[in-house]
């Protein structure tokens, strides 16, 4: 399995990342690349599908796709044990979100109240130009039941703005400190009574205030992705943790099944999930009942039993694929100085003893071989000894489903910020060796 063309692959993902500002709309993203390869979409409330074919489905902000096996798999009452190869990755980026009721007047302006979402570098939201991108929920003709829209307004609207360095010349000395609930309401007029969002949001998507019955808004950079670097050998982008890793996942299980599935080999399966960066305890988040339900059902739906779902999930190996850490030019004392992670040096294996990654020696073998059957190196973070190391969702689907795991990641630096960097050659090595990870050759 061939690496893809970096230069190609990373107009793609640039074309994905400015159509996502939101996980709704990453979600759609990939709902449509797959649809366009011929994944047909499913409700979860209709029966799962028992003849072969591609197959998706949506829940909130996640996505799970998979390839139902043909007749070999479809054996009564009990078909051989076939295990399951599984990239997981998430929908959600750190941002502020509009809270509820968020009209304000300070000092003359109008300005939204925000919350904000995860961990973001809360500095590298000030003085940007803001959009606001999410899901509503519209009364219909009936009355009784709702409508669920996207919306995406590209439009400048709003702006976090720093306080002068006349007003504020401690921060040079002792570094910027920002109140969440102070100093990060974005404003978007003027005037000295509150604005009304309810009513500006529902005009804009040609609805009465009465009919917007919810939304879910949050704010985006309007600076584009883009190729950048002396060799534009460098993506520069907002929301690349883990949208990269949404593409790249989709990118890999489109390669990884160019024709029918016989049934033979694992049965390949992406899914993306929403709120990790929040911990994952909601009804689309990995610690939901999304990936185990859905790999059960597949195994049911195609003659199996439970003693078959547990025998498939004994063999089972799922890659946790979120995005890794380079090392940092300016900070290279903050990582480990044993295991160095070069920016376009290849698809990267994260390791932690305390667990906060579930990385174990199958799951590792798996993955290694994966990148060897693509013919890309394999790099290895682990995080300095004395600092706290982040985590993902391998530890969360690990415990759910009891199958091997690995967690991965492309190199990337501002993790968190509003703008963060990874590597074009590593976008397609990433996708290569998740490609390779989903149909291993015997």
């Amino acid at each position: 399995m061939s690496v893809p063309d970096p230069a190609e692959l990373a107009g793609s993902l640039c074309a994905f990342l400015d159509a996502s500002p939101s996980p709704f709309h990453a979600v759609a993203s990939a709902a449509a690349q797959l649809s366009g390869s011929g994944f047909v979409e499913v409700d979860e409330a209709d029966s799962t599908p028992t003849a072969p074919g591609r197959y998706l489905l949506r829940r909130g902000g996640s996505l799970l796709a998979w390839v139902q096996p043909g007749a070999g798999w479809s054996r009564t009452p009990d078909p051989p044990a076939t295990t399951f190869r599984v990239v997981t990755g998430h929908t959600d980026s750190p941002n502020l979100r509009i809270k509820p009721r968020p009209d304000q007047s300070v000092a003359g302006w109008q300005g939204l109240g925000v919350e904000v979402y995860g961990g973001p570098l809360l500095s590298s939201w000030l003085d940007r130009d803001l959009g606001l991108s999410g899901r509503a929920v519209l009364r219909t003709d009936r009355g009784t039941a709702a409508q669920h829209i996207l919306f995406h307004l590209d439009d400048p609207l709003l702006r976090v703005s720093q306080l002068a360095i006349h007003l504020d010349r401690d921060s040079t000395r002792e570094g910027l400190k920002l109140n969440p609930a102070r100093h990060l309401a974005p404003h978007w007029g003027l005037g000295d009574e509150p604005g009304d969002f309810h009513g500006y949001l529902a005009d804009r998507l040609g609805v009465a205030p009465q009919d917007l019955l919810a939304w879910e808004a949050m704010a985006h950079d309007l600076t584009p992705a883009r190729r950048i670097g002396r060799d534009r050998d460098l993506v520069a982008s907002a929301r690349l943790d883990n949208q990269a890793t949404c593409h790249a996942a989709v990118q890999a299980l489109l390669r990884s099944v160019p024709g029918a599935h016989d049934g033979q080999g694992p049965v390949p399966v992406v899914v993306l999930f929403d709120h990790e960066e929040v911990g994952s305890t909601t009804a689309s988040g990995a610690q939901s009942s999304l990936l185990p339900t859905w790999l059960e059902r597949i195994v049911l739906a195609g003659g199996g039993s439970r003693e078959t779902y547990a025998r498939a999930m004994a063999g089972t190996v799922v890659a946790s694929a979120d995005m890794a850490h380079a090392t940092h030019p300016n900070y290279p004392e903050r990582h480990d100085a044993l295991h160095p992670v070069a920016m376009n040096g290849g698809p990267v294996l994260k390791v932690n003893a305390q667990a906060r990654y579930a990385t174990d020696a199958v799951g590792t073998a798996a993955f290694r071989l994966a990148c060897e059957q693509a013919g890309v190196p394999l790099q290895v973070f682990v995080n300095r000894t004395d600092l706290p190391c982040g985590s993902t969702v391998g530890p969360f689907t690990a415990a759910a489903t009891g199958a091997s795991t690995v967690d991965v990641g492309a190199a990337t630096l501002s993790m968190h910020s509003a703008r963060e960097v990874c590597g074009v050659a590593d976008h397609a090595a990433y996708v290569a060796a998740l490609a390779a990870f989903l149909a291993p050759t015997a």
